[in-house]
């Protein structure tokens, strides 16, 4: 069994994520982090779903039964607990959340004492130590060593003190009107606090958590109510956020969502004019349109592509000297503010460039055209190697020929294969697509 995806540990709750695997999982992360522990404390927050009170219970009870301190928040965003982690001098910081899938699932994703996710090697440490059952039961400690656990529920105004500080004091949100989308899930309570401190006038809709709602036909992936809600109301702007408040779609006063590649495109070119934006370009992942690239090379700015995922978003950004990237389904990273992606940051940064421009989104948020593209994601029974598939080669060669880009790829967290094509005759792409998902449903459903 593998534990790690793409971002930490993620499957169905008591199935594949049960209560002994979150226990192991947090008693393995703790031997691997005794090593280097200065305070000795961990901090464990959540998003709203039911399954969390479990998972919650058995991290703490692994990790005081090998010696740290726990600081339980409650529901929080992702973004929330990588700031809180470094801001409260833990030693690391752990969310339990499946981000915007189901609430069936859940997941569990690390940090470390500055905020930053758990690179790969460190993962994969983690995994060894959990299979060797001999190091476990030998690091259990008695007595006194025990470690002990309490809850702290004013952490959020630390977090709402963080998310002003991303926006230019200088501006006021006053007379804005805002649809905001909590999807049921972590950001239900801090994000329509802070709209409103910084003076918007704020519509909520799915701030009733209980537990099975999270996501369900509402946040940044179902975003008909946002959409219908900004016309209704007549907002300036529509913000949805999903479960963990990492990722935002914005809705402009049209009721139109804005394509996710648009907003890196324009943040980053407004960050640009500002003088704000370094190492001369952005990051993105290979999923992002070709547009994107077009767009910034017209202001002299580089396009630097990752693979899918934050994680890998900002290894690049690290590596390159860049402040600013993100994905095309809005995780938007914005490095100076936040060490992961911020739904809640990306939307204020929206709102400032929206104030600074004196134009209405729909005017500001399309600054450039897109090449037709389509992502089809596929059920799969099992996730067979793609250089195994007989044939596959030669249709990948045949869509090269045509000027067809391509990028087929398996989900790090569901049974699923992601397909994505892209080119400038949108009629030929339709017909390739088709045919390459008959190929796959065949080759992969058998």
């Amino acid at each position: 069994m593998k534990l790690f995806g793409t971002d930490g540990v993620r499957g169905e709750a008591g199935s594949f994520l049960r209560a002994e695997v979150a226990m192991k999982l947090a008693m393995a992360a703790g031997i691997y982090l005794k090593k280097t522990a200065v305070t000795n404390r961990i901090l464990v927050g959540k998003d709203t779903r039911r399954s969390g009170y479990m998972i919650e219970n058995a991290l703490v009870s692994g990790l005081t039964a090998v010696g740290f301190d726990v600081i339980e928040v409650g529901p929080m965003p992702t973004p929330a607990i990588a700031f809180i982690t470094e801001n409260m001098r833990c030693d690391a910081g752990i969310m339990i959340s499946a981000s915007h899938n189901s609430f069936e699932d859940n997941g569990i994703k690390f940090f470390d004492g500055h905020g930053d996710k758990f690179s790969k090697e460190t993962e994969e440490r983690i995994e060894a130590i959990f299979f060797d059952d001999d190091q476990l039961r030998e690091a259990q400690v008695t007595g006194k060593q025990i470690g002990k656990a309490k809850r702290i529920d004013d952490v959020i105004g630390r977090y709402i003190v963080q998310l002003k500080n991303s926006f230019p004091v200088e501006m006021t949100l006053q007379g804005m009107r805002i649809v905001l989308d909590t999807a049921n899930g972590a950001a239900y309570k801090v994000g329509p606090t802070v709209l409103e401190e910084l003076g918007a006038e704020v519509i909520v809709l799915h701030d009733q958590p209980d537990g099975f709602n999270i996501n369900e036909n509402c946040g940044a992936l179902h975003t008909k109510d946002l959409q219908n809600a900004v016309v209704k109301y007549r907002a300036d702007l529509g913000i949805a956020l999903d479960g963990d408040a990492d990722r935002v779609v914005i809705v402009d006063e049209q009721g139109a969502v804005v394509d996710g590649d648009q907003l890196l495109g324009v943040l980053g070119v407004y960050m640009h004019e500002r003088g704000v934006l370094k190492g001369n370009g952005i990051v993105a992942t290979v999923m992002s349109n070709k547009g994107l690239d077009d767009y910034l090379q017209s202001f002299g700015l580089l396009l630097h592509r990752s693979d899918v995922g934050d994680k890998n978003v900002l290894e690049i950004m690290k590596k390159e000297g860049i402040n600013f990237g993100g994905e095309q389904s809005g995780h938007v990273i914005m490095h100076d503010f936040a060490k992961t992606g911020d739904g809640l940051v990306s939307a204020l940064a929206v709102l400032a460039l929206i104030i600074d421009k004196k134009k209405k989104a729909s005017e500001v948020l399309r600054p450039f055209s897109l090449y037709p593209q389509k992502l089809v994601n596929l059920n799969v029974k099992e996730k067979k190697p793609l250089e195994n598939i007989a044939d596959l080669r030669e249709q990948l060669d045949a869509l090269e020929a045509e000027g067809i880009r391509q990028l087929i790829r398996y989900s790090g967290t569901e049974n699923k294969l992601r397909v994505l094509l892209e080119a400038k005759d949108d009629k030929l792409m339709q017909e390739r697509m088709d045919a390459l998902v008959s190929f796959f449903k065949k080759a992969l459903n058998d």
